[in-house]
């Protein structure tokens, strides 16, 4: 199947969303776009090629799955397709309600059905929400006579959008497959999106149990391990290299397995396991103990695992390697790090 034949761009509709909080309205489109094939697959690639995380949501109510709207309204989508258009209404509708915040800002809400994804090697129809919020200034030079004449202009940069998800045609009755993006970092205005709008968590996937089982390790190692022992630095980031090169190493996680390569010693294994039901039980979430390790999640997590012993101001020592070749001590000149090492360079 070549790349024309899928994630087909069926149907489209737009509509303009302010600011309930301002007192403005909306501008609801009365019919679907027709677009020619060279503004198809641009629209296509602009709203799929941000889509290259391998975390996944799914749609979740409080009370019942069915009262998550964004869920209910595109299950009728799926269910129906020829009444994408009104359904596409009342979730422009939706949005427009939850823009309860002064900073929330105006936009292009676009409703999208894509037919033939392939999911995990699956085929699946996806629906996909997006919002353009942000405008650039662009010129247009433009032969006139013997000369040119340059104009500026505003419109939508192909290369950011600032919200989407993909909605993916299976799992209905946990929520759906879901992938988002948002580029808003901090605020009200970039939860909304998500929980507000959409109502999403995180599945409990591999990839799931993969992230947060680093992060879980690498709080109990940089904030737990030091309050219980006497620990230096140079043993802490042992620690947290020896974790990352089991998660490399490995394509499946045992934690067993795990504790006795890593952890090594009972006490500490003990401990380990009482931070592990603490940090369980305080999140509400249960890690698997045995699960497929996602390579993406390990390089999402390996970022926030910094090995770095940081002297006074005057010296990093990142540590990449062998425990046995850093040495710590003191003498009457002060504390003092003993590297030993076979090549400079």
């Amino acid at each position: 199947m070549n790349e024309d034949n899928i994630r087909r761009l069926e149907h489209i509709s737009v509509h303009y969303v302010r600011n309930k909080m301002n007192g403005e309205g909306m501008l609801l489109s009365e019919s679907e776009l027709e677009l020619d094939p060279d503004i198809r697959l641009l629209l296509k690639d602009f709203f799929l090629t941000p889509f290259k995380s391998g975390v996944y949501y799914q749609f979740y109510d409080e009370e019942a799955l069915e009262n998550n709207v964004v869920f209910s309204l595109v299950a009728k989508i799926f269910e129906k397709p020829e009444f994408f258009h009104e359904e596409s209404k009342n979730l422009a509708q939706h949005l427009y309600h939850k823009t309860l915040h002064n900073n929330i800002k105006d936009g292009e809400f676009y409703i999208v059905y894509f037919e033939d994804y392939v999911l995990e090697g699956k085929i699946v129809d996806a629906v996909g929400l997006f919002k353009t919020e942000n405008k650039e200034t662009f010129l247009k030079v433009m032969p006139q006579e013997d000369s040119f004449q340059i104009h500026k202009d505003q419109g939508i940069h192909l290369r950011k959008l600032d919200k989407g998800c993909l909605i993916f045609n299976t799992h209905q009755e946990e929520g759906y497959w879901v992938s988002v993006i948002d580029t808003t970092k901090t605020g009200v205005e970039a939860r909304y999106w998500v929980d507000d709008f959409l109502q999403l968590q995180q599945r409990k996937d591999e990839y799931f149990n993969t992230e947060y089982t680093l992060s879980m390790y690498k709080n109990y190692v940089t904030e737990q391990l030091p309050q219980e022992y006497e620990i230096s630095k140079a043993d802490q980031a042992d620690f947290l290299n020896k974790s990352i090169h089991f998660f490399k190493d490995k394509e499946n996680f045992e934690l067993e397995e795990f504790k006795k390569q890593v952890l090594v010693h009972p006490e500490v294994i003990d401990s380990f396991d009482e931070y592990k039901k603490q940090y369980e039980e305080e999140r509400d979430i249960q890690l698997e103990e045995n699960f497929a390790i996602v390579p993406s999640a390990v390089k999402k997590q390996q970022r926030h695992f910094k090995s770095v012993i940081k002297l006074d101001k005057n010296f990093h020592i990142y540590v990449h390697g062998d425990r046995k070749k850093i040495e710590t001590g003191e003498d009457e000149k002060g504390k003092f790090y003993r590297l030993y090492f076979e090549e400079e360079k």
